[in-house]
């Protein structure tokens, strides 16, 4: 076999283990669109004016998605990606999840601080610049160093050229850099948010799942110099009725998926990651529920974090289902032996590649010796409480100060510094009774599963762990942001010197939290972006970017088609209704997670029952696409993505359209309850751009 042909079929083999796309399979890249797949599956020529316009309309929502849907700066997202800033917004004697909340003239927006919203306001290839470091015979650690160091160095010179937030992302395991550019907003403001009961209705029990009856919206406001922002790009609402084989796009962004893994890597989410993070939220949510059953208040208090705990665990136990599935993973591995097979025939290819897939698999079985201690010490399992989280991040703070920029953790270079000391000196509530809970569980655990560590034995000893948390919290005066402000005024000193039980702690167990993630960034994480771009190079010279990458939490365009599925042998239609969400309530005795909030039963006879709440369509997406605008080929927005259905989770690995579905909010549903429901007369006219508008 010459090299060439040998080349060539190497690379159709790796086409084959990458699993080719499937229907509307993809979340791509908006500096490279599907142009010619819309064009010749759905007719549909997407102008560079258009995706613009689109990029430009798009928001990141800390970890989800948003959209400006007026040119007065309103942004529209979902219920549960805005509850956490409701829930910091209410009290005990305003409680805004039960109760909603709207704004009816702009000077009763509620502030919200620490909320930090970004708008994508360019991409830049700076793959040459990132790879120009490499040189033969480094190691995969010292390549990684000096990878991070050419990163943090390209963040820096365009931050300062430009004055937005730019970070460097990695695309296609390593073998991609691209460079986003953000502006940052910081001035935000809540103007309306339903009750908690209609946005989540059905609770966990209808959670990835379809039908759905959810009115999963909020709107916020931005401003700039204490002025509505002037939003030149937003997204007009929609005219026309949706209709079966409609073709709809959304915008979003993703957080991650896993369909250009290796089987090794699938291997190790499947016995590892998985089945700890699956036990770890359902102590959690055990915990959680046993907090809220002492009384109303303490309901409250636990809401917003119990409802994050129970969707996380119900999507990992989706994605767990699907590597568990054997066609799925015996598909894999049968795709990748036989790759292998014939990279070791070929000299030169057995060279290039033969030994990718070994790497790769050896840094899986030293990330599975890691991972408990790593999930425990350095990403704060054991120290589960807000206090913990605040003293971490000043110690950091102070000691990465000293640093050059390209030396730093990531999290502290001068990219992201600003997000983190906003986050700091954000004026959260805390309660220190569900604090001392939380805490005194998490190092029960933490005794329970790392007890030999020298660390936890200083920490804990054959003392109670609620005795601990009790000390500890009670003790700190991180409560304070004045505290916290000083702390970061006064730097290092300040942070050595300090008596604060909270701090303390957090300097006792960070050399081994440092030494813990070191350990995972030389041996596991460096060996994947390695490996892993060799592949994602050889891919490039067959089919370019023609398959889109893995998700990494940067805006994404995905494409589908408003679609009805089958399941169990019946029939689900496309989109539900008002007198559907009626029906289910009735049908489960108006019981809670099935209740409906006063203004719906008060306001029933206004509300056309016919007309449509929620539907689905084929686009792919994945966590983080929460809040992501759906709009049409005119660019018109048609509704908002709020979930998928729960054959939509292992499509973190494999996608199938025929089943798997995105779940939003109907445009039309969303203006039946504003006009009907709320009486929000104001909002509508601004949100169709008419006059009389506040």
């Amino acid at each position: 076999m010459n090299n060439s042909r040998g080349r060539w079929l190497l690379l159709g083999f790796i086409l084959v283990l990458l699993i080719p796309l499937q229907g509307d399979e993809g979340m791509w890249l908006f500096n490279m669109p599907p142009t010619n797949i819309l064009k010749t599956v759905h007719n549909f020529n997407m102008t560079p004016e258009w995706l613009e316009h689109l990029r430009l309309c798009s928001i990141l929502f800390g970890g989800a998605s948003g959209s400006f849907v007026s040119s007065e700066g309103l942004v529209l997202t979902n219920h549960h990606v805005g509850r956490g800033i409701i829930q910091n917004l209410s009290t005990k004697e305003k409680d805004l999840m039960k109760t909603g909340f709207y704004a009816r003239t702009r000077a009763d927006e509620l502030s919200c601080p620490g909320l930090e919203l970004a708008v994508l306001q360019g991409i830049e290839d700076v793959t040459p610049q990132v790879l120009a470091i490499e040189r033969p015979g480094m190691t995969s650690s010292g390549t990684a160093e000096a990878r991070a160091k050419a990163m943090a160095a390209l963040e820096k010179e365009r931050s300062e050229k430009t004055g937005y937030k730019c970070t460097v992302v990695s695309l296609y395991s390593g073998g991609m850099y691209h460079l986003y550019m953000y502006k940052i907003h910081t001035d935000v403001r809540l103007v309306f948010a339903p009750e908690y009961s209609i946005a989540k209705f059905g609770g966990d029990p209808d959670n990835f799942c379809y039908p759905r009856y959810a009115l999963d919206i909020c709107f916020f406001r931005i401003y700039e110099n204490d002025k509505p922002l002037k939003s030149p790009h937003y997204l007009r609402w929609g005219k026309e009725d949706l209709k079966e084989g409609d073709l709809v796009f959304a915008s979003g962004h993703p957080g991650s998926t896993g369909r250009l893994l290796t089987y090794s890597q699938l291997e190790f989410l499947r016995d590892v990651a998985y089945p700890f993070s699956i036990r770890n939220l359902q102590r959690r949510k055990d915990l959680l529920h046993s907090y809220s059953d002492l009384g109303a208040e303490e309901t409250r208090i636990a809401l917003t974090s119990l409802l994050g705990i129970e969707n996380s665990l119900k999507a990992v136990t989706g994605y767990q289902s699907g590597l568990l599935d054997n066609n799925l993973m015996s598909n894999k591995a049968k795709a990748e032996a036989e790759l292998r097979e014939t990279v070791m025939k070929e000299p030169d290819l057995a060279k290039a590649y033969g030994k990718v897939w070994e790497d790769i698999a050896g840094a899986q079985k030293k990330h599975a010796g890691l991972h408990k201690s790593l999930q425990l010490f350095e990403r704060n399992q054991g120290f589960n409480t807000a206090y913990f989280n605040y003293a971490r991040n000043l110690v950091r703070m102070a000691q990465e100060a000293g640093k050059p920029n390209g030396e730093r953790l990531k999290e502290y270079r001068d990219s992201n510094l600003p997000s983190v000391k906003r986050n700091v000196l954000s004026p959260t509530p805390i309660y220190d009774d569900f604090e001392i809970v939380k805490l005194a569980d998490s190092l029960a655990q933490l005794k329970e599963e790392a007890g030999d560590y020298i660390e936890v034995k200083w920490i804990i000893g054959n003392r109670s762990t609620e005795e601990i948390a009790r000390e500890l919290i009670s003790g700190t005066t991180l409560k304070d942001t004045e505290v916290r402000k000083n702390y970061m005024d006064n730097g290092l000193e300040a942070v050595y010197r300090s008596s604060d039980p909270m701090i303390k702690l957090a300097l006792m167990i960070d050399p081994l939290s440092r030494a813990l993630r070191s350990q995972f960034e030389n041996e596991v994480e460096a060996v994947e972006t390695e490996n892993g771009a060799l592949i994602a190079r050889a891919l490039f010279k067959l089919k370019g970017t023609s398959i889109p990458p893995d998700a990494t939490s940067t805006l994404r365009l995905s494409f589908g088609v408003v679609k009805s599925y089958i399941e169990n042998g019946k029939k689900i239609p496309f989109q539900t209704t008002f007198a559907g969400l009626f029906e289910r309530s009735k049908k489960f005795g108006g019981k809670p997670p099935f209740s409906l909030p006063q203004s719906f039963i008060t306001e029933k006879s206004r509300l056309d029952l016919s007309a449509p709440l929620d539907f689905v369509a084929t686009c792919d997406s994945i966590g983080g696409n929460s809040g992501s605008p759906i709009i049409n080929r005119k660019g018109e927005f048609v509704g908002i993505l709020f979930d998928g259905n729960m054959q939509s989770l292992p499509a973190r690995f494999v996608y199938d359209d025929e089943r798997n579905r995105s779940v939003m909010v109907h445009f039309q549903g969303i203006l039946e309850a504003l006009l009907k429901v709320y009486g929000a007369n104001p909002l509508v006219a601004e949100i169709l751009g008419k006059k009389g508008s506040p």
